[in-house]
């Protein structure tokens, strides 16, 4: 808060102040005709000069603030600060098992491919501009691809089926080690305003070793790739979908699990799952928000007082009268 704006505050506040300390010395003298016999308004109008004062000092608190100390801002992405973006981070699984051709309603797609049209899905229902994506490929470790951009082009170029698992050495997969990645990733993000998508056919996926998610991280989503029930022959080993791992991965990580073999995610799930880093922002107020709302508040106390007084501020009941007849014989009524 500026110098100048708490002098305006406190000079709008001691001027009206001092000018219904005049008003009530005046009413005074005709208290008798404005409250009746007794001369006595209600109890609550004591606190009327201060109820007053402190409504032109919240409207000159707001006024002032907005002129003074909030800068004209035009609401476009890239004048966006740190901490005003949502974040989306995807974990996507790169073992070879992935590109196995098993996926999709025909079984004819391969699992990365399938793993991809899901992810499209997704980005068309949300409001994909205001996030910041963050990729992690995960085969025998973890590998950040981009971390934090707005650019969605640059996502879908790594999701266009690249060869990423020959940046790994070959092994078992460790899904895990993604996970632990987009942890140390989130942690100095805001709060709930990040969500979390793991895309698996969790081939390989240990029992232990679940790494804790940080407070940023406010909804899970895991989608399962690949034929649940047929597997396909890979390394000497049949490989397929494992449901049951991937469902208590997403329990553990207090998210939800979904079969994206051959359904899309359903909008009603997105909305659950992005909720957190939605209902984060909504909740984010700024300086202009606390100055229009001390606007609003004192502005609507200025209106209120003067029809509350009529109709409250005084316990003697004025009745109306009215007068019959001509002007040389009048009766009242």
């Amino acid at each position: 808060m500026s110098d100048w704006t708490m002098i305006l505050t406190a000079a709008a506040f001691a001027f009206v102040l001092g000018g219904e300390l005049v008003h009530l010395r005046r009413i005074r003298r005709v208290r008798h005709l404005a409250f009746g016999p007794g001369g006595q308004a209600a109890a609550w109008v004591q606190v009327v000069p201060l109820l007053r004062a402190a409504g032109a000092a919240a409207l000159a608190f707001g006024l002032s603030s907005l002129l003074l100390d909030v800068k004209p801002k035009a609401h476009r992405l890239a004048d966006k600060g740190p901490d005003e973006w949502k974040h989306l981070v995807l974990v996507l699984d790169v073992s070879p098992s992935m590109r196995l051709e098993d996926a999709g309603p025909d079984a004819a797609q391969s699992r990365t491919g399938r793993a991809r049209d899901v992810l499209d899905s997704i980005f068309g229902r949300v409001a994909i501009g205001q996030y910041k994506i963050s990729i992690i490929a995960t085969y025998t470790g973890a590998m950040p691809v981009v971390v934090d951009t707005s650019d969605s082009e640059v996502v879908r170029n790594v999701l266009s089926d690249l060869p990423m698992h020959f940046a790994f050495k070959s092994g078992e997969t460790r899904l895990f080690d993604g996970l632990e990645e987009a942890a140390r990733i989130a942690a100095p993000w805001e709060p709930g305003s990040t969500t979390l998508i793991v895309a698996s056919d969790g081939d390989t996926l240990p029992p232990t070793g679940m790494p804790k998610m940080p407070p940023a991280i406010g909804g899970v989503l895991v989608v399962g790739i690949g034929d649940p029930t047929k597997g396909s022959f890979i390394n000497g080993r049949n490989s397929r979908q494992d449901v049951s791992a991937l469902r208590q991965m997403a329990l553990r990580l207090g998210g939800q699990y979904h079969d994206g073999n051959k359904r899309q995610v359903a909008s009603e799930v997105l909305r659950t799952v992005t909720a957190g880093a939605d209902r984060e922002a909504a909740l984010k107020l700024g300086r202009r928000e606390y100055a229009l709302l001390a606007m609003v508040l004192g502005a609507l106390l200025l209106a209120l007082l003067p029809p509350l007084l009529r109709a409250l501020g005084s316990p003697w009941a004025h009745r109306r009268t009215s007068w019959r007849g001509s002007p040389g014989e009048l009766t009242r009524s």
